[in-house]
């Protein structure tokens, strides 16, 4: 077909339809039926993350899901699900560049599934709204790591100076291991 995008073959080599692209009654349907709600998550509006002045990350590449967490949290460790589990669809992202995708990828390490997505779990703290803080701040700021290019390493060689300091510890070392060696019979 004509005029497949980036997103567009991203989309059809997974199998999974851009959500972005989605009409908003499906989506909707989707969180209902899967538990996964978007970024709105259960009855609140949508926000989108910030990640700097270009790279914003909209609704629809982020959802949530939120469980009991584990620890203390007084009577309603059982009644509340305070955990957040944020997943992130990095590989079908079109606010990402592949370089920084590929950064991403090994800054997330085993956060990153198999689908492409990051998966960022968090129940530190008592509070759902917290937690969403947290998982959100940490998603912005793994993309900012991976936002920065690394520098790119100039070859040198070694000065005259280090090369003679490097020659006379070595002389320094041998002298001190002939002493280690087998003392002679003196006649």
């Amino acid at each position: 077909r004509a005029g497949l995008g980036p997103a567009d073959d991203a989309s059809e080599q997974s199998g999974h339809p851009d959500i972005c692209e989605l009409p908003p009654a499906t989506i909707i349907a989707h969180e209902k039926r899967t538990g996964i709600f978007g970024a709105r998550g259960k009855g609140q509006e949508g926000r989108i993350i910030r990640v700097n002045d270009d790279i914003v990350l909209q609704d629809c590449e982020v959802s949530e899901r939120f469980s009991l967490s584990s620890g203390s949290g007084g009577q309603n460790v059982n009644k509340v699900a305070t955990a957040v589990e944020l997943r992130f669809e990095a590989a079908r992202s079109p606010a990402l560049s592949k370089a920084v995708k590929a950064r991403l990828r090994r800054i997330a390490g085993r956060r990153w599934t198999r689908e492409g997505a990051i998966v960022i779990r968090v129940d530190e703290t008592r509070s759902q709204a917290r937690n969403r803080e947290i998982a959100r701040e940490r998603l912005a700021g793994m993309i900012r790591r991976a936002l920065a290019e690394p520098k790119r390493r100039i070859v040198t060689r070694p000065g005259a100076g280090a090369k003679r300091r490097r020659l006379e510890a070595k002389a320094r070392r041998g002298r001190i291991k002939v002493l280690r060696g087998r003392v002679g019979r003196e006649e």
